[in-house]
């Protein structure tokens, strides 16, 4: 059996759509399955031994006649595997039309009609509820299929490269981590600096042999420098320096995570790293860190969630202001006794409760 799945962007969607690949080669050991993937993610899929491939989409080539060349070539690619099953998990109108250009027997999407990707599917999925998790709603992909979904599987299993990479630049070996990720694709899904600041202040003082480390991406590193500077010696900043895998495996190391609603919160929630999600205008329960939905802050505002991508009421973002340097270490606290998961931790899921 052939398989392709097309889940591009963003990070974090990319990870709560690997259960997808992981259950499906549980299920078909001898299935050849690719991946259409934006070329910035393909590191975190390169390599992964359930893949037979990628398939890399560079969005700006997208917008350009020089790009389209690539993306015909890609397609002809496609279509001459002959995939058996063409499972669409974007469900976008530029991933349903590639999708459907594939040319598969089978075209599975999700029943998303923002912008109308369903009208190019033979089975389109609808959410299982209105509240219910993006994991689930990929799953629900599966059960359609006749998949099981009860099959154990390592969400993300352990890139060995990578951690000796991480042990030989910056020996992180016997001490005890907290990793901070203060970027979001959102400015108004970023807690305020200033708290991240006075979170690492108040972590130092708590606990004298602890370290923090800084990640995220290269526009991160500004923010990073700032947190870096409140814990002199007791903090690596590390945005922007570190690889996909690399990533991955410092969010392994991790006693917790204290991170807005982006990547590295999905990451850490898919290798049981304990975290501690903060969110602002976004909804938890859709999109908040699968498996602990009761680690994460929100404050019950009229507002919140409001669903956008900027802020209209007075005081600006209150919803992540308010949420204050205090709790946060509360919480972190409360959960750094918590042993830290071993690193070949694996999911049982159930169906159709989930893991909360």
């Amino acid at each position: 059996m052939k398989i392709l799945l097309l889940k591009p962007s963003s990070l974090g969607d990319v990870v709560q759509a690997l259960p997808v690949l992981r259950l499906l080669k549980r299920w078909r050991a001898d299935a050849e399955i690719w991946w259409w993937i934006e070329k910035d993610y393909a590191p975190l899929l390169e390599g992964d031994a359930d893949l037979t491939g990628i398939y890399r989409f560079d969005r700006q080539g997208w917008r350009t006649p020089r790009g389209w060349g690539a993306w015909w070539d890609t397609i002809q690619q496609m279509r001459a595997r002959r995939f058996d099953w063409v499972i669409d998990l974007q469900s976008l109108a530029r991933s349903g039309l590639f999708a459907w250009l594939a040319n598969g027997n089978l075209l599975v999407g999700l029943e998303d009609h923002r912008e109308g990707a369903p009208g190019f599917y033979d089975l389109r999925v609808p959410r299982p509820h209105p509240q219910a998790h993006a994991v689930e709603w990929y799953l629900a992909v599966l059960q359609r299929l006749k998949v099981p979904v009860t099959l154990p599987f390592n969400w993300l299993p352990p890139r060995f490269a990578a951690h000796r990479s991480i042990e030989q630049r910056w020996h992180p070996e016997g001490k005890r981590w907290v990793a901070l990720a203060p970027g979001a694709r959102w400015p108004n899904k970023r807690w305020p600096l200033e708290h991240f600041t006075t979170l690492a202040r108040q972590l130092m003082a708590a606990h004298p042999t602890l370290h923090l480390v800084v990640l995220g991406a290269a526009a991160d590193a500004p923010l990073g420098r700032v947190i870096a500077d409140a814990a002199p010696g007791r903090c690596l900043n590390l945005a922007g320096q570190t690889t996909l895998p690399e990533t991955v495996e410092w969010l392994r190391l991790a006693s917790v995570v204290v991170t807005n609603d982006t990547g590295p919160m999905h990451m850490a929630a898919a290798l049981r790293t304990p975290v501690v999600a903060l969110f602002g205008p976004t909804e938890p329960a859709r999109t908040g860190p699968y498996g602990q939905l009761q680690n994460t802050l929100q404050l019950a505002l009229p507002c919140v969630p409001c669903m956008k991508d900027y802020c209209v009421r007075q005081p600006a973002l209150e919803c992540l202001t308010a949420l204050t340097p205090s709790a946060v270490l509360a919480k972190v606290l409360s959960l750094l006794p918590t042993a830290r998961p071993p690193s070949d931790s694996r999911w049982q899921l159930s169906w159709p409760s989930a893991p909360q």
